[in-house]
């Protein structure tokens, strides 16, 4: 069995691998693809996905592989990476830098390792169940903020298009909040775990979108549940906060207070 250590210098080094291959790419008057589900792609998503997984084949050729843009390799591996070359792409697209690249590596629905790599603002995090978050090296830890009134909180889109009720409920959050912001996908989740912010929601999240956030939020020692208050990576949406206000914006939002 593969130590957590190294499962965390792995997804680490993938993810660097990744994102270092799109910000090449940053900036470079990519041309824009629309795919099935209306979202949009680029050749840089395409070529960061590949490198990953020649990294990954080279290393694990027994886990299964889940990729936004290639779908799953080997369904029935005890194992899967899971990937999401840039987190962020319509962001990308448009020349912002506050896009990612997200790993992550699942045993059924526990998530051993995540890690989120932000190429184009220098910023790393890495976490695995019990061995804690770091960010650039370092100890991550989400802010103590216990007051709402003095709270930043953030979401992809406020416009919530297919949860308008959540929608409504996440309006009334924000009005109370000192700051909102919606400083979206994966960067608005590095700023809970790293103090900056106190709440991130998204009304929908794919398993690449999620599975390397959980732990990463969890071990800087926040809270991520799906909008019922499970504590998983698939729910299909997600509520990042800080312990401190973890109970209260559950509440306010509609969601059950968090539970295994």
């Amino acid at each position: 069995m593969t130590d957590a250590a190294t499962l965390m210098q792995a997804a680490a080094e993938v993810a660097r691998t990744a994102g270092d291959v799109a910000l090449g790419f940053f900036r470079a008057g990519v041309s824009v693809d629309t795919k099935s589900d209306g979202s949009p792609v680029t050749v840089a998503d395409r070529t960061a996905e590949s490198r990953a997984r020649e990294w990954l084949e080279a290393r694990f050729p027994q886990d299964g592989i889940l990729g936004e843009e290639f779908g799953e390799t080997r369904p029935g591996a005890k194992r899967r990476w899971i990937l999401d070359p840039i987190d962020g792409t319509k962001t990308f697209i448009r020349g912002v830098p506050l896009w990612g690249t997200l790993v992550a590596l699942a045993e059924g629905d526990s998530i051993l390792v995540g890690a989120a790599y932000f190429p184009a603002v220098g910023e790393l995090l890495v976490a695995a169940p019990g061995q804690g978050c770091f960010w650039n090296d370092k100890p991550a830890r989400v802010s103590s903020q216990a007051d709402l009134a003095r709270a930043v909180v953030l979401s992809t889109d406020e416009r919530f298009p297919v949860y308008p009720e959540r929608g409504a409920a996440w309006r009334a959050l924000a009005k109370d909040a000192a700051v909102d912001r919606t400083w979206g996908d994966c960067y608005g989740y590095l700023l809970v775990a790293t103090g900056r912010a106190e709440v991130m929601v998204d009304e929908l999240l794919s398993p690449w979108d999620a599975a390397a956030l959980q732990p990463i939020i969890d071990e800087a020692g926040g809270v991520f549940t799906d909008w019922t208050g499970k504590r998983t990576a698939f729910g299909g949406n997600g509520i990042a906060t800080n312990a401190a206000l973890a109970g209260l914006v559950r509440q306010r939002l509609g969601a059950v207070e968090p539970r295994g």
